[in-house]
């Protein structure tokens, strides 16, 4: 059985710092796109970021994140990071992760993505940006 689990979500003032964090277990991740998308209330979900394949590792950010936040993956750990720095409210939303059509990994940012070029979703970890 294929799970992907976020963690790391919390309440946080404009300006600090989370680290959200996705865990996979049955599946091995290295060999996927992982995007992390969010959800604000109200919003329509949005893609975030996306790093491709470990073959190339190439990553990609929404303009409102790009220089705050960075995606990475622990090959060992079978896990991906979303290191996310400056917060600021409009941040606010529930993360989720999930795996991509890696050939179709730059189109997270760039739009809505269909269904189809989904794999797998965690189930989400709320981050709030609240002074």
């Amino acid at each position: 059985q294929v799970r992907l689990v976020e963690s790391g979500g919390g309440v946080v003032q404009p300006g600090g710092s989370l680290r959200l964090s996705c865990a996979a277990s049955g599946i091995t991740l290295d060999y996927f796109a992982v995007a992390w998308f969010r959800q604000a209330p109200g919003k329509e979900r949005e893609g975030v970021s996306c790093i491709s394949p470990s073959r190339d590792d190439t990553v990609y950010y929404i303009n409102s994140v790009k220089e705050r936040f960075t995606i990475s993956r622990d090959n060992a750990e079978n896990t991906v990071y979303l290191q996310m720095n400056g917060l600021k409210p409009e941040d606010t939303g529930v993360y989720y992760c999930a795996t991509v059509f890696s050939a179709h990994a730059e189109n997270v940012v760039r739009g809505p993505v269909p269904k189809s070029d989904i794999g797998y979703w965690g189930q989400g970890t709320q981050v709030t940006v609240s002074s």
